[in-house]
């Protein structure tokens, strides 16, 4: 019997662990002007400040009520859970073509250069109907940071 028992309690925590490690949470960042502190407390020293509302960031460890980060230039640390919000952007990685449909064969309406900062209007299978600037169009989603595939 106590056999049996340890045995779903490791089948359970093997399955959880696994699980946890799957789930990616991008959030973005609720204001142009957010802390980042070494550690996961006010009482902590900034490390750096981000400028720009809306930028996506991976959330990879949570403490009370902080999240730890990274962004898509691997810069990492804490930031205080008011200042995030659901993610609503996306950072294009490499240069791509944004197009009118999303398809490789429509038309395309613009050259979208590494760094550029996209909002999201609905995704589907590999694509994402992006507004950046005055262009709204479709963007494959293999070269962006700000999305789960």
């Amino acid at each position: 019997m106590f056999k049996v028992l340890k045995l779903i309690l490791i089948i359970i925590f093997i399955s959880s662990s696994t699980y946890s490690d799957e789930k990616i949470t991008f959030l973005s960042l609720k204001s142009d002007k957010v802390n980042v502190r070494y550690g996961p407390g006010l009482n902590f020293p900034i490390k750096f400040i981000y400028k720009k509302k809306s930028l996506p960031v991976k959330v990879i460890d949570s403490k009370e009520n902080f999240r730890k980060i990274i962004d898509h230039k691997k810069n990492s640390g804490w930031i205080h859970r008011v200042m995030l919000k659901k993610s609503d952007s996306l950072i294009v990685i490499n240069d791509q073509i944004l197009f009118k449909k999303p398809s490789k064969f429509s038309e395309p309406m613009a050259r979208l250069e590494k760094g550029r900062l996209a909002y999201i209007k609905k995704c589907i299978t590999n694509w994402c109907k992006i507004k950046t600037g005055d262009f709204i169009g479709w963007l494959e989603t293999e070269s962006v940071w700000g999305i789960s595939n």
